[in-house]
């Protein structure tokens, strides 16, 4: 149990909330994810040193995480999209199925051991990581074509994996967007769009999956710590709008390596952390 929370737990609980928070909302404006990648995994340390239940660790990361993208990618779209490079017919195409994806992923998420996430997580990092790193981008950038069901099921996917994983979608909608021909500035900027749809649905589940949990940290509301999001929240949202400037100015090919690099570490301590378990 954390009751008597020591002020030391709490001073590094926020630090790292804030460091996570400013780097996660220019890595949400920047590669249209929202931020959760970023976020997940410190706010998955942060609460380790707190001494949790580590099972429950990753339920209240990746809850938490969702909380925070609803603001998040409203900030990151809103910029995108003053840019014109958000595909309002691929949403209308898409969203539908994400959205029962989150559902899905949320209830599963919240039900199940924190470990599982913990290797979705570790698991997705790791083939995303190198995807990022050795890929070499395409100069086709023709959407290709594919049938409704074929949208529906990559919807889906997309939408539980996000989930499950805490994050905004990005990492999965824009490497996946990118693979089906869209330019990856605008496979970013309606990612970041998407992000708002995983994120208010997946927050609320996890909320109320997480009623009653015992050794939840202070000031939680089921899995979602209402303390550590409006830690992160305003510096993620404030700095998602730097991020969209970054993205339409910065060499892609050095975004993608040094993100890459840091989901390959994140990847592997996760997996040091399972191996242990």
């Amino acid at each position: 149990m954390m009751g008597g929370m020591e002020t030391q737990a709490l001073i590094e609980l926020t630090l790292i909330a804030l460091a996570a928070g400013a780097f996660g909302g220019v890595i949400a404006g920047l590669l249209g994810v929202g931020g959760g990648i970023v976020i997940v995994p410190a706010l998955y340390f942060a609460l380790s040193l707190t001494g949790m239940d580590p099972a429950l660790t990753m339920q209240v990361a990746v809850g938490t995480s969702l909380s925070t993208i609803v603001f998040t990618s409203l900030s990151s779209g809103i910029g995108h999209h003053r840019r014109g490079a958000i595909d309002t017919g691929l949403l209308r195409r898409w969203v539908p199925w994400i959205i029962v994806g989150v559902i899905l992923g949320s209830l599963v998420g919240g039900y199940v051991s924190g470990w599982v996430l913990v290797a979705v997580f570790a698991t997705i990092a790791l083939f995303v990581a190198l995807d990022m790193i050795l890929r070499k981008p395409s100069g086709n950038v023709e959407p290709r074509s594919f049938p409704a069901a074929a949208w529906a099921s990559f919807g889906v996917f997309a939408g539980a994996v996000s989930a499950m994983m805490g994050i905004g979608g990005g990492t999965v909608c824009v490497p996946l967007l990118n693979f089906l021909g869209y330019d990856i500035r605008r496979a970013v900027g309606t990612s970041a769009a998407i992000g708002f749809v995983i994120g208010l649905p997946g927050a609320v589940i996890y909320a109320m999956t997480g009623l009653g949990q015992e050794g939840l940290p202070p000031l939680s509301l089921g899995y979602v710590n209402l303390y550590l999001a409006a830690v992160i929240i305003p510096l993620s949202t404030w700095l998602a709008g730097y991020g969209v400037k970054l993205a339409h100015s910065i060499d892609r090919r050095k975004l993608r390596m040094a993100f890459g690099i840091f989901l390959l570490l994140t990847s592997i301590r996760m997996w040091i952390d399972l191996a242990g378990a």
